[in-house]
């Protein structure tokens, strides 16, 4: 009896085996990397100020440092005589930028970018003045200040001549500003969650709608359209930070991307994704160069005679064609073979993406073809 229930047991095994493969999906990748939550995403921050301490290198007489220089003054009680513009070499107008990640909280800290907004060769050296950053609804978020920390340098001679190694017109404050007030997300109060793929798709909407409801055992998600996925859940923002924690790391399948070809045609490169197929097709490729040499030369009058010295045109054409196989794409040929024919006569970036168009054009190319 025991010898008829060891075969039977090792085709169980095998069979569970071969369901649990069955049910991890090919390349999964977590929701988590497909899109964000509706609202749970940074906001961008930007503010106007003033950076001292530079060495000579500021905006010198720039109106925008002046007034901002004046408004400066004025928060300490001082003002500047009527009608005085000073020589502010020392100080430069800047832009400052930041993002203002999601939930963030009053008292943490941010990095923010300092660009120069005139005429400063340099920011080296320089210490940015407290200055307010605004969201879009130009309200008050964070408040920057700091030493810059510049990656670039400029020198410039007596003459004239300059040299600058990157760009020392911006540069970075690590932890430089303080957020002064969080942005209401509303992802706890509203009717319902919505998560946005980065990448539109039907397929792929619907297999993170799939995954969420098998997870969940219910049927809580579904796909609005080719982005939004639709979630219910109960208001209250520690219940849907778990549930919201859990979706993030559930693990579907995308779908495959659709047959595309990448053209830059001022770098000439060429991206082909694995999806492009060719159909029954032939490809000749040739050269044809014509070369016009022009040789002039000058004729000179016989001695004592009355003839006038003139100019005799000379020139030599010559036509250079180099011939190239004709290469036979069979039905479905894939990314590989499609490389491996082009190489084979001997096509150049710029010739490739013509070789490409004409297959589009005869049909026997069914993908997308994106010129940059």
């Amino acid at each position: 009896m025991s010898n008829l229930l060891q075969p039977l047991r090792t085709i169980v095994l095998f069979a569970i085996s071969f369901m649990t493969l069955l049910a991890v999906p090919a390349h999964a990748e977590r929701i988590k990397d497909l899109g964000t939550f509706q609202g749970v995403r940074p906001n961008q921050l930007t503010g106007y100020g003033i950076v001292v301490g530079l060495a000579g290198t500021g905006d010198d007489s720039l109106d925008y440092a002046t007034q901002g220089m004046k408004g400066v003054v004025s928060r300490f009680g001082l003002t500047l005589p009527q009608g005085v513009n000073p020589a502010l070499k020392n100080a430069a107008a800047v832009l400052v930028t930041a993002d203002l990640p999601a939930f963030a909280k009053p008292g943490q800290r941010l990095d923010v970018t300092v660009s120069a907004l005139g005429k400063a060769k340099s920011l080296r050296g320089g210490t940015l003045i407290m200055t307010p950053l605004r969201g879009a609804d130009n309200e008050i978020y964070a408040m920057a200040q700091g030493n810059l920390a510049v990656g670039g340098l400029g020198v410039s001679g007596a003459d004239g001549s300059q040299v600058s190694v990157n760009v020392p017109s911006a540069g970075r404050i690590p932890s430089g500003a303080t957020v002064e007030r969080a942005v209401a997300t509303g992802f706890d109060t509203a009717p319902t969650l919505t998560f946005n793929l980065a990448e539109a798709d039907l397929t792929t909407a619907l297999r993170v709608a799939d995954g969420i409801n098998r997870t969940f055992g219910d049927q809580r998600a579904r796909a609005m359209d080719a982005v939004s996925v639709a979630i219910s859940a109960a208001p209250g923002a520690e219940d849907r930070i778990m549930m919201m924690g859990m979706i993030e790391n559930i693990e579907v399948s995308p779908a495959d991307a659709p047959a595309r070809v990448i053209v830059n045609a001022r770098t000439g490169t060429v991206v082909i994704n694995g999806a492009v197929k060719i159909h029954p097709a032939a490809v000749a490729h040739g050269k044809l160069t014509v070369s016009v040499n022009e040789a002039p030369r000058v004729v000179q009058p016989a001695p004592f005679s009355r003839g006038q010295t003139a100019v005799e045109q000379s020139s030599s054409i010559q036509i250079d064609e180099q011939k190239r196989p004709m290469v036979n794409f069979k039905g479905g040929a894939s990314l590989a073979d499609i490389v491996k024919a082009v190489n084979a006569i001997g096509a150049s970036p710029a010739d490739m993406v013509a070789i490409l168009e004409a297959l589009k054009q005869a049909g026997a190319m069914k993908a997308d073809l994106v010129v940059l």
